[in-house]
């Protein structure tokens, strides 16, 4: 049998049946051929988030169809480089585990799962994370979706009583996200600025893993114009994460609208901006002016984030670019100034 080295080997080697996700900036898919390339370092990794490449297995080994699962955040070098040493610790004990053997894999569930309860590259997402991974792995694997999920869409397609929230889930709402349609998304879209400010928020949390199309995304936009002007800045946060993965021109319109206004630029919103919505932050205006809001505030913590952001493949070039164009005597250049002295 060839050896085990990676985690792609392990999967390939094992047989198992296997559904990667990102789980850092979104929960999204993650393609075996993705794990490869950054395991061999051909590549960094497309999503980082705080140093980290973050991802979950969800698995099935051998016979045994309840899958398992597996959380592991693996250390990323400064240009978003998988650093190796952790992770061959892990294969280490990995095969130490299971003997050195996954010929009877349907026998190693049990040792497989228990691999990380002391595992140090674990870590416990938060509940909207693990609501939307359940809701796209139960998909994955053909099972159905949560019991919530039918109350949810009655309640957010305008057939169930507008007072009847408290019943919702949040893994119906996560179910929501990832299983509705365009007919739903258009009656969700109408029916967006009567809901409760507690569904929303949630709603939004499931959102922003998800791609939106135009009539939601304006939608969200204008209730959190709304909440803006109510002075509601939990709700505008997560009314513009909920927008980052929607469509270009219209959120990039109204990011350009927040960045044009200094005074709607906290620390909270720019920190949402650059989470959830990052990709439109890859525009020659837009990037410049992102940075520079960041630099003004006093709050805001530039050297991180600039360095979060710049841990994204695309983003790097052009973030490290506008750092080095940078004025002296310019926010960001004086932002800058105290790390070139070091």
């Amino acid at each position: 049998m060839q050896a085990i080295h990676t985690l792609h080997d392990f999967f390939l080697r094992s047989g198992a049946r296997v559904h990667l996700y990102h789980l850092g900036r979104r929960v999204v898919p993650c393609s075996l051929e993705t794990l490869a390339a950054f395991e061999t370092g051909e590549q960094p990794w497309p999503y980082p988030w705080q140093g980290q490449a973050r991802l979950a297995c969800v698995f099935t080994l051998g016979s045994v169809s309840d899958p398992l699962t597996w959380f592991l955040a693996l250390p990323l070098d400064e240009q978003g480089r998988l650093i190796p040493a952790p992770r061959d610790a892990f294969i280490q004990r990995l095969l130490e585990t299971l003997g050195r053997s996954v010929e009877s894999p349907e026998q190693e569930t049990t040792h497989t799962d228990n691999l990380m309860k002391d595992n140090p590259l674990t870590f416990t997402p938060t509940l909207s994370y693990q609501a939307m991974l359940h809701a796209r792995a139960s998909l994955a694997f053909d099972q159905p979706a949560s019991q919530h999920l039918e109350l949810v869409e009655a309640y957010l397609t305008g057939a169930q009583n507008i007072d009847q929230w408290p019943a919702l889930g949040l893994q119906g709402l996560a179910d929501f996200a990832v299983r509705h349609d365009s007919e739903q998304a258009t009656l969700l879209a109408q029916r967006l600025p009567q809901l409760p400010v507690e569904v929303l928020r949630s709603l939004c949390y499931c959102l922003e893993h998800v791609i939106i199309g135009d009539r939601l995304a304006r939608s969200l936009h204008e209730r959190g114009e709304r909440a803006a002007l109510d002075g509601d800045l939990e709700t505008l946060c997560a009314c513009v994460r909920a927008v980052g993965a929607g469509p270009d021109v219209e959120v990039g319109i109204w990011f350009d609208e927040l960045l044009d206004d200094p005074h709607a630029c906290g620390p909270d919103l720019l920190a949402a901006m650059a989470a959830r919505g990052w990709e439109h932050l890859e525009d020659n205006r837009r990037l410049p002016l992102f940075l520079q809001r960041v630099a003004e505030h006093p709050q805001a913590d530039f050297s991180a984030l600039a360095r979060d952001l710049a841990l994204i493949p695309r983003l790097r070039l052009p973030l490290l670019m506008c750092l080095r164009e940078a004025p002296a005597d310019s926010a960001i250049g004086r932002r800058l100034a105290p790390l070139h002295r070091q």
